[in-house]
């Protein structure tokens, strides 16, 4: 068997997200190839190119190599779109951190770009890739816990103590819908498929508060994003879902989220869907206590960049990725019609739709290494 010439990988962004990736894509996937690394600090970009012994570039670098195919865009939400319509425009593929933009006008843009220039454009999160929601998929289809037909999710956070962490955790785009929901929206999506209506609302409490911490203590800030949503989600399959985020309440370490799926044979519990890895935990009719599922697919641990080297499998192969820039538009219509819904009291109907692509071939694990079946791509 001939193996698939490996797909030359740059990042931009160096911030805390990117030794996730880095390390992932470096270590795991023999698809990729990591030749280097952009930030706009200088200091970051060459600590980082050092770190990983790969080349410190700037974007016109990047740009400009035609060797790089794929540029994995890990910037702040704010500046999505701007620097991923750059690179679609250069003739770049690209996968991008979430959301796809702020803007679901500016996504829809960033959508059309890639169609027209036949890219692939992959969109985070791809922790539905990893070993918990591929379990709990392959639990559904298997028909165990019969039909699905409602969904929950919700988890609360302290928005005030992310505010001391970092200056942009009340930025826009940071709020617990937008940064962390949209972990739960699209587990809730590669399982069930997409929605066709929702309703909810969406608010941003005490905008206006101090900082405790002695660095800044009593310092006035203002909070620019929403840290309260609730909504109800109909979904085309008949299964109808409800969400709650609230980071007005305490962060619990580690998160105690709540993800359940209500089947008419079964309920299903699942575990936190920003994680890769987590029990899986299944009520039969008749029974009164869960039973913890053996894991049917690999990934288990950190894995950041799994959504990065299936895409550039599906590259080399010709065939639709999973993360795709239509499920990640997908979803972040589902946040944005949330946010209309509050504000015209009415149930919005969504236009846009994606094709659910299959599970991930299912995996075993060996000595703690990863063996996939060559139609997976993701052995190494």
């Amino acid at each position: 068997m001939t193996a698939l010439k490996p797909v030359k990988v740059a990042t931009i962004g160096c911030g805390a997200i990117s030794d996730a990736y880095l390390s992932t894509m470096i270590n795991q996937f023999r698809i990729l190839e990591v030749v280097g690394c952009y930030d706009r600090n200088l200091d970051k970009t060459e600590r980082t190119a050092e770190k990983y012994n790969i080349k410190a570039l700037s974007m016109e670098q990047i740009i400009a190599d035609d060797s790089i195919e794929l540029v994995v865009n890990l910037t702040a939400s704010t500046a999505h779109y701007s620097v991923v319509k750059q690179l679609l425009e250069a003739g770049k593929h690209v996968y991008t951190e979430k959301v796809l933009a702020l803007e679901l006008e500016e996504a829809a843009e960033l959508v059309r770009i890639a169609d027209e220039k036949n890219l692939y454009l992959g969109v985070a999160p791809d922790t539905f890739l990893g070993a918990s929601i591929q379990t709990a998929r392959y639990v559904v289809e298997s028909g165990m816990i019969g039909k699905i037909t409602s969904a929950h999710c919700a988890l609360s956070r302290d928005v005030s103590l992310f505010a001391e962490l970092s200056p942009n955790a009340i930025k826009p785009g940071a709020g617990i819908g937008f940064d962390v929901g949209i972990y739960y929206i699209t587990a809730l999506l590669s399982i069930l498929g997409p929605v066709t209506e929702v309703s909810g609302i969406t608010k941003t409490l005490n905008k206006e508060r101090q900082h405790y911490y002695m660095e800044k203590l009593g310092e006035s800030y203002e909070i620019q994003c929403e840290n309260l949503m609730a909504g109800t989600l109909q979904f085309e399959s008949g299964t109808v879902g409800s969400m709650l985020f609230d980071s007005n309440s305490i962060l619990i370490v580690p998160e105690k989220p709540t993800l359940v799926l209500y089947g008419t044979d079964g309920i299903m519990y699942m575990s936190d869907p920003n994680l890769f890895g987590g029990e899986v935990k299944v009520i039969l009719k008749g029974n009164t206590e869960p039973m913890v599922m053996q894991q049917s697919h690999s990934f288990t641990q950190e894995s950041r960049g799994l959504g990065v080297a299936e895409m550039a499998w599906s590259m080399r192969k010709g065939r639709a990725n999973r993360a795709s820039k239509e499920m990640g538009y997908h979803a972040l219509e589902i946040l944005h019609s949330i946010v209309k819904s509050g504000e015209t009291k009415q149930h919005i109907a969504l236009q846009s739709t994606f094709a659910n692509m299959p599970a991930l071939p299912r995996g075993y694990v060996t000595h703690s290494h990863f063996k996939f079946q060559e139609e997976s791509g993701l052995a190494y």
